[in-house]
């Protein structure tokens, strides 16, 4: 995958690999020591019903989705789900 600057990633649209919308990017955790990312925080579509998503959420509701889900950055961000 081409490099890509985080600024570029802001507010971009997140959908699952089978088509779901999930929502937007919010923002990306990382380690600051290392440097490895984390999750990608997404703040989810209010048309996606609750059940129909198995990520974990964080304390605002936001779904907390590993970078290692992420398989494609284009128009979209492509998570596996």
């Amino acid at each position: 995958m081409a490099d890509i600057l985080a600024e570029n990633l802001s507010g971009k649209a997140v959908m699952g690999s089978d088509g779901t919308e999930l929502g937007m990017l919010y923002n990306i955790t990382m380690d600051l020591k290392s440097g490895a990312l984390h999750d990608l925080l997404v703040q989810p579509n209010e048309e996606l019903a609750p059940g129909r998503v198995a990520f974990d959420r964080d304390d605002r509701g936001r779904f907390r989705i590993p970078v290692n889900r992420v398989q494609a950055v284009k128009d979209y961000i492509v998570v596996q789900r």
